[in-house]
């Protein structure tokens, strides 16, 4: 059992449409979760997560969304 922490930008009061993060048992790795698709798990590297939040921040995705 994993513990789960809710992202800070998460506006839902229900918990239900936010990102998730926990660590994997072995420490090598962070996982990531959507709260409404909680068995599909994606575990990434600190530094590869480090990498897709700037990239998220500096826009190179908002093309996705239109």
């Amino acid at each position: 059992m994993h513990h789960w922490r809710k992202s800070s930008y998460s506006t839902d009061a229900e918990g239900s449409n936010c990102v998730e993060l926990g660590q994997a048992p072995d420490a090598t790795a962070i996982l990531l979760r959507e709260s409404d698709e909680p068995g599909t798990v994606i575990a990434i590297t600190p530094a590869a997560l480090r990498a897709l939040t700037r990239a998220a921040r500096a826009g190179r995705f908002d093309q996705l969304s239109r």
